[in-house]
C-alpha cells in the first residue's frame, strides 16, 4: 500500500463517522505520516523501536477553556508501523480505524480505558 493509498483510508474513515461525531471535531487536523520521528517517540517517552501507531498532539477539548484559540490540534496516523504490523491489507484497514478512532478518543479526552470502552 502507497502512502497515497493510505491516506484515502484514512480519509474515508473520517468521512464514515457518524456527522454528530464528526461535528465535534473542531480544531484538529488528521494526518498521515511514514514514521514517527524522533520527536513524536520521544514526545510519549517510547523508545525507538515502539511501534507508534497515531499520535494525538494538541489539547483535549475536556481541558479548553471558553477563551480557547491556538493552532489545530493534530492527530497523526503512522503507515510504517501499521502495514508493519499487518500481515493482510483487511487487516491494515481494521488498524488504521481503531487507530483513527482511538486517537480522536485522545482528542476528546479520554484515557485509554475509556478509548477502549468506547470504540473498541
Amino acid at each position: 500500500m502507497t502512502l497515497d493509498q493510505f491516506e484515502k483510508v484514512v480519509s474515508d474513515v473520517v468521512s464514515k463517522l457518524p456527522k454528530n461525531f464528526k461535528d465535534k471535531l473542531d480544531n484538529v487536523q488528521i494526518i498521515s505520516k511514514a514514521w514517527p520521528s524522533e520527536y513524536d517517540l520521544a514526545s510519549i517517552q517510547a523508545r525507538r523501536q515502539t511501534l507508534l501507531f497515531g499520535l494525538y498532539t494538541g489539547v483535549p477539548k475536556i481541558k479548553r477553556g471558553s477563551n480557547y484559540s491556538t493552532l489545530p490540534d493534530k492527530i497523526t496516523i503512522f503507515a510504517g508501523p501499521i502495514l508493519y504490523s499487518s500481515s493482510t491489507l483487511k487487516d491494515a484497514k481494521k488498524l488504521i480505524k481503531s487507530t483513527v478512532l482511538h486517537e480522536i478518543g485522545h482528542h476528546f479526552g479520554m484515557n485509554e480505558a475509556e478509548i477502549s470502552k468506547a470504540f473498541l
